[in-house]
């Protein structure tokens, strides 16, 4: 098949899940099209099946703003006739769903579109009332609707009273580079004597109530020795390190800023801690999971979904602090019922969110759509 796939090429999982996708199908053999405003963080190493496209935004003195969402929709259009695409995969409904749409408009019929919901477009967009007949518009449109998670399925039919079917389809994680690593001296630098390590991985925003992180960590230390390794960057940065500081913590808080590649670090901690208010699958929590580190996250979204409680982590109402500083605290003290959940939830992350079944999964839905007798001609 040839695909083409658009999503936001910053950081963020919807990038990470579209750009690793893509890197998938190229291996089974399909010509993957990236058509994006930059080059994905994740697409890494050439590979002969992967082609970028880059959607270069001119500013024309008639228009106030560059008009991204048209010079998008023209790009895949482009691409589509060139390449002769089967179909275009875009991960959010505005406005890259839209966008395809308009391709289709350009192209012909024979073009699909399948367009993956990852929750920000639903959770947030979805209650601007200015937004939601533009987001129905472009899931009704869609040949095909994916979603990261039921939940997520839940929330979009009940905001948009959309009467399109929508195919849960989770989000998955490479066991070929997610699992437990050998770091041993590496922790030796954030924890010299020995201390427990929680982390936190997130964009920093109010939704992943970092504060809470915080707080959380502050209770754990009364309890167990540990040190807190905070990834990522955001605009509530500078109240965290406030707070951190007002609570004597410094000295045991680590800040590594942006990291790429979290594959790497993730074997550090001890426990991952995700106490969002919205959360539409987890993917940090499953990315944890797979690398043998339980996850004490609260119960929001599609957390539940990936996270079983008490069986390969801890689940808590938003908001509870203390439920969740419990969880960690019994987990770090009790290394029998730690190595249970550890391997759990490798187990868990090896089978129902394993690459290679979901990518399959992704496979299929493509066939179906386009016709198998369309891919012999």
């Amino acid at each position: 098949m040839k695909i083409g796939i658009t999503c936001y090429p910053s950081l963020g999982g919807s990038g990470v899940v579209a750009t690793e996708l893509g890197k998938l199908l190229a291996e089974r053999g399909h010509q993957v099209h990236f058509i994006t405003s930059g080059m994905p963080f994740r697409l890494g190493a050439f590979h002969p099946n992967i082609f970028f496209h880059e959607v270069d935004v001119n500013n024309y003195d008639v228009f106030k703003y560059p008009p991204y969402d048209l010079t998008l929709a023209s790009r895949m259009a482009q691409v589509a006739k060139n390449e002769n695409l089967d179909l275009l995969h875009v991960h959010y409904a505005v406005p890259h769903a839209l966008c395809a749409f308009l391709a289709k408009q350009m192209v012909g019929d024979h073009l699909k579109i399948v367009t993956t919901l990852h929750g920000t477009d639903i959770t947030v967009l979805g209650y601007d009332s200015n937004l939601s007949d533009m987001i129905r518009f472009g899931i009704e449109r869609s040949d095909l609707v994916t979603a990261v998670s039921s939940d997520l399925i839940r929330q979009t039919k009940q905001l948009l009273h959309v009467e399109k079917e929508i195919v849960p389809v989770y989000n998955f994680v490479d066991k070929r580079r997610y699992y437990p690593k050998e770091v041993t001296e590496l922790k030796k630098k954030f924890a010299p004597n020995g201390e427990k390590i929680l982390m936190h991985i997130s964009n920093f925003r109010p939704v992943k109530r970092v504060p809470d992180v915080i707080r959380i960590f502050a209770k754990v230390r009364k309890e167990v020795e540990s040190r807190l390794i905070l990834i990522g960057e955001g605009p509530e940065m500078g109240l965290v390190r406030q707070m951190i500081a007002d609570l004597g913590l410094t000295s045991d808080v680590c800040f590594l800023g942006k990291q790429d590649d979290v594959a790497e670090v993730l074997s550090l901690a001890d426990v991952m801690l995700l106490p969002s208010a919205k959360e539409s699958f987890g993917l940090v929590a499953l990315e944890a999971m797979a690398c043998g580190v339980p996850a004490v996250t609260s119960d929001a979204g599609g957390l539940p979904e990936v996270v079983l409680d008490g069986v390969c982590g801890y689940l808590r109402p938003i908001g509870d602090v203390d439920g969740m500083a419990e969880a960690a605290i019994r987990l770090l003290k009790d290394e029998g019922l730690y190595q249970e959940l550890s391997r759990n939830g490798i187990e868990r992350s090896n089978q129902t969110f394993c690459h290679e079944k979901i990518a399959s999964q992704y496979e299929a839905l493509y066939e179906q759509l386009i016709g198998i007798g369309h891919l012999h001609d």
